[in-house]
């Protein structure tokens, strides 16, 4: 049913790449690799809806991120919002999240805020606790996909306003 939902969501992203992102989306995908003692998230979020949430104006260049002219308060900024609506804790302990680094792509309404976090992880990963309530807090109908790939097996979840944590075991 999830990933039912998951390729339709994909589908209607995919056929209206040319306009203004109509659903409220945000993307995760988390990553371990036992052989390389390694956890990756990454976090695809728009660029508007970050906007909107921290400077309460969707087309403000006030942060500017990835540019040139990025504001010093900026990643702070980010990672307060962020640590309020999302976490990943691994084996029971939270990670603390600290951006590794960051990039844009897409253009216009359709930018996208690509955030990356990395960590080791030697311990072979026996539960993931994840929520993901990212920008529930601004929009009704926000949906927060998350992929969760671990030594090569995947799973998909769909998390939002009601359901915003989710447990795997391993």
């Amino acid at each position: 049913m999830v990933l039912r939902s998951i390729v339709c969501i994909s589908v209607l992203m995919l056929s209206t790449s040319f306009v203004a992102h109509p659903l409220r989306l945000s993307l995760c995908e988390i990553e371990y690799t036992q052989k390389k003692q390694s956890l990756s998230i990454n976090l695809k979020l728009f660029l508007t809806d970050v906007n909107e949430a921290l400077v309460f104006d969707p087309y403000s260049e006030e942060l500017a991120f990835c540019q040139p002219n990025e504001s010093s308060k900026a990643n702070q900024m980010l990672m307060d919002y962020v640590n309020r609506f999302f976490y990943v804790k691994a084996n029971g302990k939270t990670l603390d999240l600290k951006i590794k680094r960051k990039r844009l792509s897409g253009e216009g309404d359709n930018t996208a805020l690509w955030v990356y976090f990395e960590f080791r992880q030697p311990n072979p990963l026996s539960s993931l606790e994840i929520k993901n309530a990212v920008f529930t807090d601004l929009f009704f109908d926000q949906n927060n996909i998350v992929y969760v790939h671990v030594n090569g097996e995947s799973k998909s979840m769909m998390l939002n306003k009601k359901t915003a944590v989710h447990q795997l075991k391993f």
